[in-house]
């Protein structure tokens, strides 16, 4: 009888050592937006998991303390079971030893913390109600150890921050695609968002020779063809030369007020945002947005323009390229073949070299600044050079500007050949 009753309590000990394991890996593992939606839903398990969590310390306290009571409590009571089984002290000893080392590991340890990390948060929820109620039990031993752990947290502070970066955020995000959680578009959004932040207006303008812009002295039959020719509901409007620029001319006010009427365009033209090229696009769209405009006309350091960029540019830099029914489809970076590819030379450097997988220092924005900034000269068609790992030839000049170049990888053709 006495056997038995020492038996039962053993088993009871496992069940307790399986509950602490579990429990540990399953609050470890848990994820919070997971639980966070299904209280939201009125689950109040999930409540109370996230509850527990905001006290991480004390929760564990608990955890630790409850386990080594069971796990102790066993072995001593397995210990007195051998020894008088076997009517030997130390032969008694020894098998209680190796016997609920194994029991204990496997029953106690791997085993349910296997099946924590699986579902965390369902095993979270179902140990959630009687973990709170042995929290609230062992509040003067948790309680001391926090006093503890707060000692040994100012002896041994770590100068690491706490917070997540910006790239484990981004691994964060690959990981999800891989595990199939989000597909490449979703990835892809989520990413540009992430480094949204980061772009500046240098990084996405219109430069200042690709600007559609009339005088503001323009005939009404030039400023209706230009209207035509471009396809664009906006034109910079300049007096004396681009470098000055004075407002914005909208399509409808043109054709509703003054290309029928004795209107002068003077009269007609709306204010525009003027803005340098380190801005952040992000502070840029929010006060487009307030001031209910699409187009900020870019200034370098002398007062002159650089360039324009438009509320579309911004966007595109969040979901992708975007095209109208009168837009011209250009491709920036065209695959060939695997090493092979034609770039624009209106490409942004950084892009192009993120798809070639390739890490380099440049100060070239786009692709045609850095191949004359490789050579340090304007090229000319049908010019080859090595760099980077890449063999660069220009396809196609237009004066002095580079339309598009060839981009060979050679470090994957070298492997190939080995």
């Amino acid at each position: 009888m006495e056997n038995g009753i020492s038996v039962f309590i053993i088993v009871i000990c496992v069940l307790f050592s399986m509950y602490f394991s579990a429990t540990e890996t399953a609050f470890n593992s848990v994820s919070k937006i997971r639980l966070k939606n299904k209280a939201e839903d009125g689950n109040k398990k999930a409540m109370l998991v996230l509850k527990l969590s905001e006290h991480y310390d004390e929760m564990l306290s608990a955890i630790l303390i409850g386990n080594n009571i069971v796990n102790i409590a066993c072995s001593s009571i397995a210990t007195l079971l051998f020894v008088r089984l076997l009517q030997d002290n130390d032969l008694g000893a020894t098998i209680s030893t190796v016997v609920m080392t194994v029991i204990l590991l496997i029953f106690g340890e791997i085993s349910p913390k296997t099946i924590a990390k699986e579902s965390p948060e369902k095993i979270a929820m179902f140990s959630a109600p009687f973990l709170n109620f042995l929290i609230k039990i062992l509040k003067p031993f948790t309680f001391i150890f926090k006093q503890w752990q707060n000692m040994l947290a100012k002896i041994f502070k770590s100068s690491e921050e706490s917070g997540i970066t910006e790239q484990e955020l981004l691994t964060i995000v690959d990981e999800a695609e891989q595990g199939g959680g989000i597909d490449k578009d979703e990835s892809e959004l989520i990413r540009s968002a992430i480094e949204f932040n980061e772009l500046e207006v240098r990084d996405i303008f219109t430069p200042k020779i690709d600007i559609e812009a009339i005088s503001v002295d323009s005939s009404k039959e030039h400023v209706a063809s230009v209207f035509s020719e471009s396809n664009y509901s906006r034109l910079p409007v300049y007096e004396k030369s681009i470098d000055n620029i004075i407002g914005i001319l909208y399509y409808k006010d043109f054709y509703h007020t003054a290309f029928q009427r004795k209107t002068e365009i003077s009269e007609i033209v709306k204010p525009v945002l003027f803005v340098p090229k380190s801005k952040k696009i992000s502070d840029l769209r929010k006060e487009l947005q307030e001031q209910q405009q699409h187009i900020a006309i870019v200034m370098d350091e002398f007062g002159c323009t650089v360039g324009l960029v438009t509320l579309e540019d911004i966007l595109e830099e969040l979901v992708g390229e975007i095209w109208d029914e009168h837009d011209e489809i250009v491709r920036e970076i065209q695959k060939v073949s695997d090493n092979v590819f034609i770039v624009s030379g209106k490409a942004n450097v950084e892009k192009v070299f993120e798809v070639l997988e390739i890490d380099s220092d440049f100060e070239a924005i786009t692709i045609g600044g850095w191949v004359m900034e490789v050579l340090e000269k304007i090229p000319a068609q049908d010019d080859i050079f090595e760099s980077d790992g890449l063999r660069v030839r220009v396809m196609k000049m237009s004066g002095k500007r580079i339309e598009q170049v060839e981009i060979t990888r050679l470090v994957e053709i070298n492997q190939q050949q080995q």
